[in-house]
């Protein structure tokens, strides 16, 4: 994969045309990893309703994991997970 020459980048990273934010991988610059544990996971959507960015992913209504691709390693879901079943993990 090329990495993108810093000539080639919106000035502030800002996302210019409507409906194009899915092409940014803005989750290259995260420390941090959600780490879910399905067991104590409840499919409560708390952390979907929460999470800025748009990463929890259901289906089925069922909490089916993170896109990785998207997720920034805030760890807002881990702390408003009712159940603690979402930890950060050092990437």
């Amino acid at each position: 994969m090329a990495m993108a020459n810093i000539k080639d980048l919106v000035v502030g990273g800002r996302i210019i045309k409507p409906g194009s934010s899915e092409n940014f991988a803005t989750g290259d610059w995260r420390s941090y990893v959600p780490v879910v544990d399905q067991d104590k996971c409840i499919d409560c959507y708390t952390c979907w309703i929460y999470c800025p960015d748009n990463s929890i992913v259901f289906r089925d209504d069922k909490m089916s994991g993170i896109k990785m691709s998207h997720c920034k390693g805030c760890g807002i879901c881990a702390r408003v997970c009712p159940k603690g079943a979402i930890t950060m993990k050092e990437e």
